[in-house]
């Protein structure tokens, strides 16, 4: 008995290690990138630059004289520039995460080659 289970052990041992690259890069390519996406979504969610963009021309503060508006609009614009970069740069982020993800096994294979352990 067993011996009937050491042997079921180590042969799904044996075809989780033959499985595990078609998984990483089917699979797990897709959780990972659907992380990355939610990751993304959560950034725009905090940092809402189209929100920002969408009020533009509204005043400031219920301030409707024109000092209230020039300022509003100015201070708005400012924040817009500022929330797309800060995004644009988490997008980037959120990117070179997926690509090391997709990179890791490369990785260790090539260091397994240069460095015989």
């Amino acid at each position: 008995m067993f011996v009937l289970v050491l042997q079921q052990l180590f042969a799904e041992a044996f075809l989780d290690f033959i499985y595990f690259p078609f998984w990483w890069y089917t699979k797990g390519a897709k959780r990972a990138a659907i992380l990355c996406l939610n990751l993304l979504n959560y950034g725009n969610l905090k940092l809402a630059p189209g929100l920002w963009l969408r009020n533009i021309f509204v005043p400031m503060y219920g301030q409707y004289d024109w000092q209230g508006r020039i300022v509003s609009f100015f201070i708005r614009l400012v924040q817009v520039i500022i929330r797309a970069a800060a995004l644009v740069f988490w997008a980037s982020v959120c990117f070179a995460l997926f690509l090391v993800w997709v990179s890791i096994p490369a990785a260790v294979i090539y260091g397994f080659a240069v460095y015989n352990f």
